[in-house]
């Protein structure tokens, strides 16, 4: 439907709705299962509702559009991401601005191909970010109780400021780590954790379900101790794919990380281990784009040999433990802690 709007306004904006269906096409839609699982946990807490079976319409509905508008939120961030980080791919495809790039090359239009794709990839994501917001309301609609949508729309709202937050502080350590003492670089680089990836990508979605079905408050704190140290798992597991990650599997470069220069907890990591020397060559060559294959090679030796990488493996099964132990305790539906175990292996052991 907003697609016929957009080019019911002009056929020139026919490419903006194409490159939103094809950029929504793919994915792995953790933020909208763990919305789902969330949703359910609260559900089926109950001895009654524990064998309910889920039917379509009402607050089923409510909980698909916003799990829905949970995946528009975060299509458009990754389009602003990769304008961001000037990335030239995403999933294995070109990234938006450089696709609009090369529709503008293609076309022989007027100016600079690069001007018109940066410029036209922001639109793209602050339209994604409009019709998230309509999505959201829109299953919102759908919720049992008002007290539930307040809690749901409360959620959110902190959600999208704290990725902001977080994108905020994660671009700013990239160029303001040297002014600050090497001491606190690994707890600066957690803190970009929990704010861009982790309260984002598992906790608010988690709790935005539970919301939507009355969570208490002691559900919810709950869902909290385990979607908080799962989504730090999660972006620890992503730091380690950036940099070694196969690109045929992940569908970015490999070392890509290395050439924008994230100040990762890895990379932290690996600074405390290295003598003054070889952290001096280290700092000089993270965040050089034009990075040669033998550099990003040497780099990664280098994080390997620093014990960076297992330190990093132990903090994940350390997340990992920390959030089960959670869901155990949890007072939710246990269907929906088996689901969730589930995922919490799945999204801190994947390749990509």
């Amino acid at each position: 439907m907003r697609a016929s709007i957009l080019v019911s306004i002009a056929d020139e904006l026919s490419p903006i709705a194409g490159f939103s269906r094809d950029f929504l096409s793919g994915g792995k839609r953790f933020r909208a299962l763990f919305c789902f699982w969330g949703w359910q946990a609260v559900r089926t807490a109950g001895d009654d509702a524990a064998d309910t079976p889920v039917t379509t319409g009402g607050p089923l509905d409510a909980v698909v559009s916003v799990a829905s508008a949970l995946e528009l939120f975060h299509a458009a961030a990754l389009v602003h991401d990769d304008l961001i980080d000037n990335s030239d791919t995403r999933r294995g495809a070109p990234s938006a601005h450089r696709r609009f790039q090369s529709l503008h090359d293609e076309e022989g239009w007027k100016g600079s191909g690069g001007t018109f794709g940066h410029g036209a990839a922001t639109l793209l994501g602050d339209l994604l970010l409009i019709l998230s917001d309509e999505l959201f309301d829109e299953g919102l609609t759908q919720a049992v109780s008002p007290s539930a949508r307040r809690a749901a729309r409360a959620e959110f709202n902190r959600m999208r400021i704290d990725v902001t937050a977080g994108q905020y502080l994660d671009i700013f350590e990239e160029i303001g780590w040297a002014g600050r003492p090497d001491a606190d670089q690994l707890a600066r680089a957690e803190r970009v954790i929990v704010y861009k990836s982790a309260k984002y990508s598992i906790e608010s979605p988690l709790l935005i379900g539970a919301s939507l079905a009355g969570a208490t408050v002691g559900q919810l704190d709950a869902l909290r101790g385990f979607g908080l140290p799962l989504g730090i798992a999660y972006q620890l597991r992503d730091d380690l794919l950036g940099v070694f990650g196969d690109a045929d599997v992940t569908g970015k470069p490999s070392g890509d990380d290395l050439r924008e220069g994230k100040r990762t907890v890895l990379i932290a990591l690996t600074r405390e281990a290295l003598p003054s020397g070889a952290r001096a060559t280290l700092d000089e060559l993270l965040g050089d784009p034009d990075l040669t294959a033998q550099q990003i090679a040497m780099l990664q030796s280098t994080i390997r040999e620093s014990g960076a990488v297992d330190t990093v493996e132990k903090m994940i099964a350390d997340n990992v433990r920390r959030a089960i132990e959670a869901l155990e305790a949890a007072p939710i539906g246990e269907q929906a802690k088996a689901n969730l175990r589930d995922l919490a292996v799945t999204v801190t052991r994947r390749a990509s």
